[in-house]
């Protein structure tokens, strides 16, 4: 859990750096893989990434891997913004991008806005529900509305798709899977990630995964032949499917592409919304254009959330956290 007394606003800003990289272990990452390291000193938390985590079959290009590290970096401005203090962030200080992806400091006191104490008590209540989503009640326009400026404030933009356009992500989700599962080093990349070690703290247990049922687009099998979590009688029928799309597809645009990923996910869990991000349809090139095509080609495609209602009575275990930054 994290911790809602963040720190005091006029405490040390070490104190303060150091609780917002502790906020930010609890985000989600790709694989779970928290391929992000963090190091404090002399009142600055560098972002790394942790290339040593990086899935080369998956991503070898490095873009979940940036964009994770920016979920991160967007889960610790929050907890220091929601803590009274001012987040002060550098992106890329090294012009070669041989340093860090981020360098955040403590600024001045800061009052923070309703919706960034909401978001900040959200890193606790969040979590990846990959299950069908059963409830017969369409997500509000407004709420909707909401998400789209999440992104937009941390750099990014969100289209939500139309239900005309969801069949086209359903092809490009099936056509990811084929062309995934058809690669053995695929399939023993899902291996290692899935049947870690406990004292690893990382990865996706098998428990957390869901088997397979029908539903309208198809999600990662995290544990294939394996009896994962319960999928419940959901089919996602009024399930939401929202790209997060950049103007660039550069390693900026990814580190963008987390940050408004996590303003997404944040905002949608003080909504009341499950959450799920979805990255298999932007790790082959064929399914990536396909989404590309859904925006128009206005935009790249960089992660599609899925967005529904839960079922809070039937809570889903959580997935394993490391214990440092």
């Amino acid at each position: 859990m994290v911790d809602p007394e963040l720190v005091a606003p006029n405490g040390p800003p070490e104190e303060a750096l150091a609780r917002a990289v502790t906020a930010a272990l609890r985000a989600p990452s790709v694989f779970n893989t928290q391929p992000w390291h963090w190091r404090l000193h002399d009142g600055v938390a560098e972002l790394w990434a942790d290339r040593d985590r990086q899935l080369a079959t998956v991503d070898p290009d490095g873009r979940l891997l940036v964009l994770s590290c920016g979920v991160a970096l967007h889960h610790a401005r929050i907890a220091v913004a929601a803590a009274g203090r001012h987040p002060v962030v550098t992106r890329f200080p090294d012009p070669g991008h041989a340093g860090p992806l981020a360098e955040l400091r403590i600024g001045g006191p800061y009052e923070p806005a309703d919706e960034e104490r909401r978001a900040y008590a959200a890193i606790a209540a969040r979590h990846t529900d990959r299950r069908p989503y059963a409830a017969e009640t369409d997500i509000p326009r407004e709420t909707l509305a909401l998400l789209r400026d999440a992104a937009e404030s941390a750099g990014a933009h969100l289209h939500v798709l139309r239900d005309d356009q969801v069949p086209e992500l359903t092809v490009a989700a099936a056509g990811a899977s084929m062309t995934e599962t058809a690669d053995p080093a695929y399939s023993e990349e899902l291996n290692v990630w899935t049947h870690r070690p406990s004292p690893a703290g990382d990865g996706v247990p098998v428990e957390t995964a869901v088997r397979p049922v029908p539903r309208r687009v198809p999600v990662r099998d995290f544990a294939p032949g394996a009896d994962g979590l319960a999928p419940g009688g959901g089919t996602d029928r009024h399930a939401r499917y929202a790209v997060v799309f950049t103007d660039a597809d550069d390693v900026r645009a990814w580190l963008a592409a987390g940050e408004a990923t996590s303003a997404v996910l944040l905002a949608a869990t003080v909504h009341g919304l499950a959450t799920n991000p979805v990255s298999d349809v932007v790790e082959t090139p064929v399914a990536r254009d396909r989404l590309a095509a859904l925006l128009a080609r206005i935009g790249h495609p960089q992660l599609v959330v899925r967005l529904g209602r839960g079922t809070p009575a039937q809570p889903v275990p959580r997935t394993p956290r490391r214990a440092g930054p």
